[in-house]
């Protein structure tokens, strides 16, 4: 028999004291000795045949103890939460606090409480969608400057200027950077080799050679590079200007052949424009109404949650490969237990959202049907263009199903609560012109 006891209950977590009667310690000693002493070979000995306390002598009692007690405090734990009636959902957090007798603690993560405030009745504005002049004529000008070209020129060097380069450079001793014919644009504020070294080559001449000493930043990621000073040689061999091309039809067909002027450029830029201000509009303000839901609502839940968001976070930015995490924690110059620290907030927003949204689900009984899963699974490989078939087999995986059932639930959900927040603005709306 085991003695529970229950210390606490805080956070979605149950605290748990837990001891062991020493008749059962001591019948888990016996059967950790009998599984060890059959793998274990002990000189003058046929194997299983050794006594208990040779073997202690052998292997020590701290490792029979150690393989008592892995199998002794699952099957005590499990007795406990069936006699206390508690709903884990997650495996607990265990401490032995004793071995004589056997006491353990036990932190048990119990099922989120979730209480929805009054989301039927939730006043969001959603911000207006404009598209200026401005707007158009700052996208026209960036494409300009993609279909702009460099001309050498005989002047000394000017910010914005695209020039070619000899460049010698050594840091505490060590070389740093050196290279012939290198193309290198001259903009304000480039921290790239080092900060001030654009400054440094704007005013020079073709071919004039020039020394200078810089200095790392205290904070730069490159922790072998960090404060140290920098030695320069540089000589530039050429030096061009952008010459943009002159805004015309001409012009706008060599962007896109199927514009046929530059007015029809700016009818497509502006469309373009005003989509994708929408459909950002339309994010933010479902951001918004679900903050607002949130808000409303009562939220209890275990901090194992956080912590398997954080995990999943980090292995969605860096299981693709872009950049390992040890080398990006080098980058940022912090260890992965401050990352996780630093991950917290952005992971308990997160996980408070998930657990919102699926109580909307579940009162508002938002489902989705298999054909709405077909139809969705259809978008997904419509303008795939290799190994369709392979792709669609993969997506009705039950696995994958159940995904995308999952997302599209979600889906549904938040666009139940931005229908609510829009249909309640509009009664308001109509109420005050009633009362003029």
């Amino acid at each position: 028999m085991v003695k529970v006891t229950n210390d606490k209950t805080e956070n979605s977590q149950v605290f748990l004291t837990i001891e062991m009667a020493p008749a059962e310690v001591e019948e888990s000693l016996e059967k950790a000795y009998y599984r060890l002493v059959q793998r274990t070979r002990i000189p003058g000995f046929r194997k299983g045949k050794a006594p208990r306390a040779i073997l202690e002598r052998h292997i020590g009692k701290e490792s029979l103890f150690e393989e008592a007690l892995n199998n002794l405090v699952p099957q005590a734990y499990e007795q406990a939460v069936k006699e206390q009636e508690i709903e884990a959902i997650a495996q607990p957090r265990i401490e032995i606090a004793q071995t004589d007798p056997v006491i353990f603690k036990a932190i048990v993560s119990l099922k989120p409480k979730v209480t929805l405030g009054d989301y039927q009745h939730i006043r969001v504005t959603p911000e207006p969608v404009a598209v200026t002049d401005s707007d158009v004529d700052a996208v026209i000008e960036q494409l300009r400057h993609q279909q702009a070209t460099w001309e050498p020129v005989e002047r000394p060097v000017d910010f914005g200027d695209l020039i070619v380069l000899d460049i010698e450079s050594d840091t505490a001793g060590k070389p740093f950077i050196n290279q012939k014919g290198a193309q290198y644009q001259v903009l304000h504020d480039l921290s790239f080799p080092v900060p001030g070294f654009a400054e440094q080559l704007a005013g020079m001449k073709k071919d004039e050679e020039k020394e200078f000493k810089l200095q790392f930043p205290s904070d730069d990621p490159r922790d072998e590079l960090a404060g140290k000073e920098a030695s320069f040689k540089a000589r530039v061999s050429e030096v061009k200007q952008e010459v943009l091309p002159e805004l015309s039809d001409e012009f706008a067909r060599e962007v896109n052949p199927d514009f046929k002027s530059v007015d029809s450029l700016r009818e497509r830029v502006s469309s373009d424009l005003k989509l994708r201000a929408e459909e950002k509009a339309r994010i933010d303000f479902e951001e918004r109404v679900i903050d607002a839901v949130v808000e409303l609502s009562q939220v209890e839940f275990p901090p194992i949650l956080v912590e398997a968001e954080v995990h999943r976070i980090l292995d969605q930015r860096f299981q693709r490969g872009n950049q390992a995490l040890e080398e990006y924690l080098r980058s940022i110059n912090k260890t992965e237990e401050e990352l996780h620290e630093e991950l917290h907030p952005l992971a308990t927003r997160r996980v408070t959202r998930s657990l919102v949204l699926a109580k909307v689900v579940e009162e508002a009984k938002v489902e989705v049907s298999d054909s709405e899963i077909d139809i969705e699974i259809g978008n997904m490989t419509k303008n795939a263009t290799e190994n369709k078939d392979k792709l669609e087999k993969l997506l009705n995986t039950p696995q994958a199903r159940e995904s995308i059932k999952q997302t599209l639930i979600a889906r549904k959900a938040i666009q139940l609560l931005a229908e609510i927040a829009k249909e309640v603005k509009e009664i308001k709306t109509l109420q005050k012109e009633a009362q003029k």
